[in-house]
């Protein structure tokens, strides 16, 4: 029994190990794009930071609909970015209020932008599953090698993000929001 156990562990650890070697594998092009866009940002003299009153690091993912959103773009508008999963039970819980706000909101300079952590999902076509299950509208994207979750430095899911129409960083928020949050949150944004 023990050495069962001995190489149950072993051979997850090595797993993990693979698995986070090819993690790495990923961050020599994430470092460059993110000093790139950061000394995009900086020439404009803005500081760049997860704290508030700073200017949310700058990305680029395609969208489900395989276009590129970069999130600079949405800059005069209002933002609740939100990082999620599939087989995430908070994350499920939270997705029609997501939608729901988005829907009531829309037309208001408030935008929701859906960040899937595709990397730890088991397939692709099951995130298009829950897109048309939940019905979402708002732009979903996809973080395949985790560039904007560890450029955010988000270890837990959901995890939501609300930024200023500046672009600026007000507020992190971990776990699921409800349709009454996210509006008491939204209306103290600038």
């Amino acid at each position: 029994m023990k050495k069962w156990f001995a190489l149950i562990t072993l051979t997850a650890l090595i797993v993990w190990g693979v698995y986070d070697i090819s993690k790495e594998s990923a961050m020599p092009w994430q470092k460059k794009r993110t000093a790139q866009a950061v000394e995009e940002d900086q020439q404009e003299g803005v500081k760049i930071g997860l704290n508030q009153g700073e200017l949310a690091p700058d990305f680029t993912l395609l969208t489900a609909d395989g276009e590129e959103l970069k999130l600079s773009d949405y800059r005069g508008k209002r933002v609740m970015m939100n990082l999620w999963a599939s087989w995430c039970p908070p994350c499920i819980a939270e997705m029609p209020d997501l939608q729901s706000f988005f829907s009531a909101h829309k037309d208001e300079g408030i935008e929701v932008i859906g960040i899937n952590l595709t990397e730890s999902e088991a397939h692709k076509e099951g995130i298009y599953q829950f897109i048309d299950d939940f019905e979402l509208t708002f732009p979903v994207v996809f973080d395949e090698a985790s560039q904007v979750a560890d450029l955010y430095q988000v270890t837990t899911i959901p995890t939501t993000f609300i930024l200023n129409s500046k672009g600026e960083i007000e507020q992190k928020i971990v776990g699921p929001l409800t349709y009454e949050i996210m509006e008491e949150l939204m209306q103290q944004v600038p």
